[in-house]
């Protein structure tokens, strides 16, 4: 199993984790539930306490990783195979992405947890 934490604008959003290449599962912190002025962080991935399940990662994240001959260079220089999509998002959509949305590693603290609305 891998775990991410996924920020929106440097906030704490949420978690993505891998069980196994095939089970992949997102849900929103309770914090970033409870604040309303807080939005998802994808149309595909509304604002609900549920858990999303994938046996695939979400198109959401997988169009954060690059392409091509990119993909190649950032492959070989980070040391992971190409079909792996969970590290290569964790090792290259940490800082500079072009949306508001960074994904890091669990454990590695990217950032304030988002603001509880009713504190």
């Amino acid at each position: 199993m891998r775990k991410a934490e996924v920020y929106r604008n440097g906030l704490l959003a949420g978690t993505l984790i891998q069980y196994h290449p095939q089970s992949y599962e997102f849900a929103y912190t309770d914090a970033w539930l409870s604040n309303q002025s807080l939005p998802s962080i994808s149309l595909t991935l509304p604002k609900t306490n549920r858990k999303f399940k994938a046996d695939h990662l979400f198109p959401f994240f997988f169009n954060m990783l690059s392409e091509g001959v990119n993909r190649q260079l950032q492959c070989r220089l980070l040391k992971i195979d190409e079909n792996d999509h969970f590290g290569l998002l964790v090792n290259t959509a940490t800082d500079d992405t072009i949306g508001a949305v960074t994904v890091k590693p669990a454990g590695r603290s990217g950032g304030p947890v988002a603001p509880d609305e009713r504190t």
